[in-house]
């Protein structure tokens, strides 16, 4: 048996953070957090279902830190003057940050599936997910964002599966491991799964270092033959791990033809060896066929024969944010979607010129240090992307607090933006840019919300349909 241990997560309702907290939970420990938003008075609905699940909450102002026998969880950007972690240093608690507790859980697996790129991750760590649930695989998954085919009616918050144990070990863990700070080095995976390599949270020399390390760590690496910064990578004959490929290249051990976008998917045809297969997949986009072979390749290594993860994938059903339709009224369709880098902006606007109409685009970016590091790049994505008569939305970056840089903003994204020949339009508030676009829109336009680390940007899609239905 293992030891409880009294966990108390510092941010709990974040999307790394309230998974992890249920596989806690599950694994017999007690769970204890706090959360500013909570405080703030948002996602009533998603802490209120936190302490349904026994889970107790309270004022991130030091009042549940009350024992050194607390084990706090908490990002390692917190700052230090946040009254719960100001209150665990005077009671000299133990601190973690969340990917300690996550690697530890996985590494204690006996085949532990790792999922690492700049794109993808959640969605490919769901398709496993699934493809192992249907072959009786019974995995533990960890994910940062809402698997439906996990949900009931009621089921928003089903990030986190969890699975059967023997002796205190699970088979299968499944999960995202994250290159933004430095802490996918902590995880050993069985099957180490590479989506793509691009600019996002850091530079591309520091992004290669980390992830041909956590593929050298891996018993089996599953890569992108089609993104030449991955191939990069395996480019050397002797790796000391083995490598299986995916792609539409004609090098890829698993290979996707004939593909061809359908309304709300895509159908293609796998080639796996000798054997041809053909996949509908209800997801719309050429990199959702990427993602889907990332899986197949991946569940083919644990012995999950293709047929049945073909199977499997025809009944998938996506995740929350992830090219959402929250609605259509008077003609007009509002999509949710996560995209908030240049290739999760390049995929989705791609996707979305597959169909006509015009596109009205809001994006909230996720920050002003990703701004900083990447705003040019993502500019000029956004320019590449856009067709004549698209619009750009943009408002201030996300923030919630402390001292990051703020010099770089907005207002210098969207001149970008222009400047690459695209249409973009900055306003500071966010409602500002709903009314904006509720006003521009007319029959046959498609409006996405785009953006990340903010769930009231679910809300905010909402409003927009709000708002067009009454057009």
């Amino acid at each position: 048996m293992r030891q409880a241990k009294r966990y108390f997560f510092c941010g709990i309702g974040g999307s790394g953070m309230l998974p992890l907290a249920m596989i806690a939970r599950a694994h017999g420990h007690h769970v204890s957090g706090s959360d500013r938003s909570r405080d703030q008075g948002l996602g009533k609905e998603k802490f209120a279902w936190l302490e349904s699940q026994r889970i107790t909450l309270h004022p991130q102002d030091g009042s549940g830190i009350t024992s050194p026998d607390q084990i706090i969880v908490a990002s390692g950007a917190v700052e230090s003057s946040i009254p719960d972690i100001a209150k665990a240093r005077e009671l000299g608690c133990r601190r973690i940050t969340r990917a300690d507790l996550n690697a530890a859980m996985f590494n204690a697996a006996k085949e532990p599936v790792g999922v690492a790129g700049t794109s993808g991750k959640s969605t490919v760590t769901a398709m496993v997910a699934w493809i192992l649930y249907c072959a009786d695989g019974d995995p533990t998954v960890m994910n940062g964002a809402a698997m439906r085919n996990f949900s009931d009616s009621s089921g928003h918050f089903t990030s986190a599966i969890i699975g059967k144990e023997t002796n205190d070990q699970c088979h299968y863990y499944v999960s995202e491991v994250d290159e933004s700070d430095g802490s996918i080095g902590q995880y050993r995976p069985y099957i180490g799964i590479l989506t793509n390599c691009s600019l996002d949270h850091k530079s591309l020399a520091e992004l290669h270092n980390l992830f041909y390390n956590y593929l050298r760590l891996s018993r089996v690496a599953v890569i992108n033959a089609d993104d030449p910064e991955t191939l990069i990578l395996t480019a050397d004959e002797i790796l000391g791990f083995d490598v299986i490929s995916y792609g539409f290249s004609e090098k890829a051990n698993l290979r996707a033809t004939d593909y061809e976008p359908i309304e709300n998917g895509s159908r293609f045809s796998l080639i796996s060896g000798i054997n041809t297969f053909a996949v509908t997949l209800p997801m719309p986009g050429r990199h959702n066929v990427s993602n889907a072979l990332a899986a197949i390749a991946a569940t083919r290594a644990l012995g999950i024969a293709p047929e049945i993860a073909v199977a499997a994938l025809a009944q998938f059903k996506g995740l929350a944010r992830r090219f959402d339709i929250v609605g259509t009224a008077n003609g007009i369709t509002v999509i949710d979607d996560f995209a908030h880098n240049p290739d999760k902006v390049t995929a989705t606007l791609s996707t979305l010129r597959e169909q006509p109409g015009r596109l009205l685009i809001f994006f909230q970016p996720h920050g002003y240090g990703p701004l900083k590091q990447m705003g040019s790049a993502l500019a000029a994505a956004f320019a590449a992307s856009m067709r004549d008569g698209d619009k750009l939305f943009v408002c201030d970056p996300v923030y919630f607090g402390g001292t990051v840089d703020r010099s770089v903003g907005s207002k210098s994204f969207v001149a970008d933006v222009i400047a690459g020949g695209g249409y973009g339009v900055y306003m500071s508030e966010r409602a500002s840019c709903g009314e904006a676009i509720v006003n521009e829109a007319r029959a046959g336009d498609r409006i996405l919300i785009l953006g990340a680390r903010d769930d009231t940007l679910t809300d905010f899609a909402r409003d927009v349909l709000a708002g067009v239905s009454e057009k």
